[in-house]
């Protein structure tokens, strides 16, 4: 398997809750915008960019951040210009796309969000939530695009 030698795979980074609980404390003192600037911090969110690389199709481009939520904290409706693949770390988070009914995961769901789809993810627990999100998406393009 190929990749950045510079950054953990998903077994390292989840291998234990140990590690993933010390991955979520960095998360929460360490706020790292995308180098487009078009992910500004959110109220009681923490969003932390794990790593970027250019994908084998041209014009794509693969981007994996950790976004940690305060109980009741909320990301407002949003779209992103290709695929989000999520996986929820810690807690319990609402998602809802446009169109579709509103779906609670709990730690260790996924959940896949189509390129385009205008969505939002709410905390309804009364703990910390956490979810580690992989994007494929346009290269050069804001990653996240805010709803009218």
């Amino acid at each position: 398997m190929s990749g950045s030698t510079d950054t953990p795979g998903l077994r390292g980074v989840f291998g234990s809750r140990g590690k993933a609980v010390a991955l979520l404390a960095v998360a929460t003192l360490t706020v790292v915008a995308s180098s487009d600037g078009a992910l500004a911090q959110q109220s009681g969110t923490s969003r932390t960019d794990l790593q970027r690389h250019d994908r084998s199709v041209p014009g794509r481009e693969a981007i994996q951040v950790l976004v940690e939520f305060a109980p009741g904290a909320k990301v407002a409706r949003h779209s992103h210009p290709g695929e989000e693949l999520v996986y929820v770390v810690e807690g319990s988070l609402e998602y809802r796309l446009d169109g579709k009914p509103p779906v609670t995961l709990e730690a260790g769901e996924v959940l896949f969000v189509p390129a385009g789809a205008v969505h939002a993810a709410e905390n309804v627990g009364s703990g910390t939530a956490a979810e580690f999100s992989t994007y494929i998406v346009e290269k050069g393009k804001p990653l996240l695009v805010p709803a009218e």
